[in-house]
């Protein structure tokens, strides 16, 4: 068995890459995505995101494979750790470069380990961390940082001696076995459901039709429409977008059949005006990127939220991660998710402090989640999913 890294995942042959298991086929640990990613310069030396990924071998056969990468900065991340820089920088020591496992730009929990079924993640768990930290520790890297993972990796890392930091964010989970928007609004109080409807009621007053096209129904202008979008939004908030126009173009090329763009026109003359990206699974909806070029009220919410739930529903998907972040979206029917990243660090005096500020974050990411649960729109008898584990 051998472990090495490679920096650029065309490395891999497709033939191979084909015998990892991705059971849910989720899109962002794809071979397609990673690849767009690299091909646009978005995981570039240059962009700050070096490619840098882990696979193991055995006998010339691919077994195992995860996302790495050598950090310059922390951008694109969205597991913050600019205090942990700060300190690092006041103490004389160097925090970048870095080592990051995660899909760049994407804050979304999922596989970071892709194993052929031969195998079994909980025997390469260990090896992999340990030839992780000896390669960190060559390149001169700081740290190494395992980023939103999902349910049964996270027992399997936080076992290896690693701080594990909670995060939260809203997920819908069609708990039970909607059909349809109006049964999913009928678990709802009285008061919530009223508003839900007003919010859907104010986009067609305004003159609005909103559209879902799927796969290769996404015609080239339809993108190049959403991709202005897109870019607008960044350029509100004095940004340049993280992700450039051929970026898109390479997934439409590459794994259309996973792609999902809703539309909003104005209804008199079929302009586009506003668009949301998603991208789906087996039993997930994944909506990432969204932009308009009007301010229409309420349309952020329809097109972001409440055609991807109907999204859902008609295709049997049994959870929607609209994103990070955005309290607004409890009252819409999100619960809150507790999600996990996992972290160590090369210097041994920064592991006492880091240990204790994830534990002491945990339990306000706790309490948070409690309180986010009250204010769920859910009548009484529907309780809130989210798990409260205690990390210690």
């Amino acid at each position: 068995m051998q472990i090495r890294f490679i920096n650029q995942i065309s490395q891999i042959n497709d033939q191979q890459w084909q015998q990892l298991d991705n059971a849910s086929s989720n899109p962002f640990i794809s071979k397609h995505f990673l690849q767009a990613l690299e091909v646009s310069g978005a995981a570039s030396q240059q962009g700050g995101w070096q490619p840098h990924h882990l696979i193991i071998e055995s006998n010339q056969q691919l077994i195992a494979f995860m996302p790495l990468y050598l950090k310059t900065h922390s951008y694109g991340e969205y597991v913050f750790d600019w205090s942990w820089a700060d300190a690092y920088q006041r103490y004389g020591l160097a925090y970048y470069p870095k080592l990051v496992s995660a899909i760049p730009y994407t804050p979304s929990q999922g596989e970071r380990l892709l194993v052929h079924p031969n195998y079994q993640k909980a025997d390469l768990v260990p090896l992999l961390v340990e030839a992780i930290k000896t390669e960190a520790k060559r390149l001169g890297a700081s740290s190494w940082h395992l980023l939103f993972t999902q349910e049964d990796e996270q027992q399997l890392f936080a076992n290896q001696q690693l701080h594990t930091r909670l995060g939260c964010q809203f997920h819908w989970f069609n708990t039970e076995n909607w059909q349809t928007f109006d049964a999913f609004l009928s678990s709802f109080s009285a008061k919530k459901r009223k508003n839900v409807k007003q919010e859907r009621r104010k986009v067609r007053d305004q003159g609005l039709l909103v559209e879902r096209v799927e796969g290769k129904a996404i015609t080239p202008a339809l993108l190049e429409h959403f991709y202005h979008c897109y870019q607008i939004t960044y350029l509100r908030r004095g940004r340049q977008a993280y992700l450039s126009q051929s970026f898109f173009e390479q997934l439409l090329l590459l794994m259309p059949e996973q792609m999902l763009l809703v539309v909003a026109k104005e209804e008199a003359t079929q302009q586009p005006l506003a668009a949301a990206l998603f991208f789906y699974d087996k039993t997930s909806l994944y909506g990432r990127y969204w932009g308009s070029k009007v301010d229409a009220d309420s349309l952020h919410f329809e097109a972001c939220y409440y055609q991807g739930i109907e999204y859902c529903l008609e295709k049997g998907l049994t959870h929607f991660d609209p994103g990070t972040q955005g309290e607004h979206k409890i009252s819409r029917g999100f619960q809150p998710l507790i999600t996990q990243s996992h972290h160590w660090l090369a210097e041994a005096t920064f592991n006492k402090a880091i240990q204790q500020f994830v534990q002491e974050e945990a339990l306000g990411v706790q309490h948070y989640v409690e309180q986010a649960c009250q204010q769920l729109p859910f009548k009484a008898e529907h309780s809130c999913v989210t798990s409260k584990r205690v990390i210690t």
